[in-house]
């Protein structure tokens, strides 16, 4: 006989119970509950500076979260519940939820020990929701960014195309919210770490 223990899934209701008197932040993947890793000050550093630009340049309609504030993304009968970086909602859930299902802009701050989730997982599951128009991925070591925008007028509507920003004077228009991310603000004054002579990071 097996003594191998059956995973029981967390309902959803339970997690959003236990996340609201948690001292530590997790994230729910289909039943399953993962502690959030904490961040390098160039990490929050990045994230904030994106969080300003961004909510100087909204109008009215719209409005820039924090990473406080879940993204719910429900897929026939599955849930996930991420914390992004950084999201901008333009018709928001109830005060009361602690939670947001239809973000237009989706910004992520990305290490090496988020990159797999955040290009892959997370990337699938984000550019599922039927309101998203923009995915960023901002490098914190580094000036780059991977942008997925929706592409317009083509089928399959959830179509998305990428594009790598990495020149130190790049500019992210992001028409959707009609607003835009400069490096040359974003990166001021971040000090990256070297390159060795093989083009990796030290």
């Amino acid at each position: 006989m097996s003594s191998a223990h059956q995973f029981k899934p967390i309902t959803v209701e339970n997690y959003l119970e236990g996340e609201l008197l948690a001292r530590n932040k997790h994230e729910y993947v289909d039943g399953r509950v993962y502690a959030m890793a904490g961040a390098k000050n160039v990490h929050n550093r990045i994230a904030s500076r994106v969080l300003i630009a961004l909510g100087k340049q909204l109008s009215g309609k719209c409005e820039a979260y924090n990473s406080d504030t879940k993204i719910r993304i429900r897929s026939e009968r599955r849930t996930f519940l991420y914390y992004p970086d950084l999201s901008v909602v333009c018709n928001s859930n109830p005060d009361n939820d602690s939670f947001q299902d239809q973000p237009v802009v989706i910004i992520e701050v990305i290490s090496e020990s988020t990159r797999r989730a955040d290009e892959g997982e997370k990337r699938i599951n984000y550019l599922t929701i039927p309101t998203l128009d923009t995915y960023i991925l901002f490098e914190q070591d580094r000036r780059e960014a991977r942008v997925f925008q929706r592409t317009a007028n083509e089928f399959p509507a959830n179509n998305f195309t990428e594009t790598i920003y990495s020149d130190p004077n790049s500019v992210i228009a992001i028409p959707a919210i009609e607003a835009e991310i400069r490096f040359d603000e974003l990166y001021a004054g971040i000090e990256f770490p070297e390159s060795r002579e093989d083009g990796t990071e030290s």
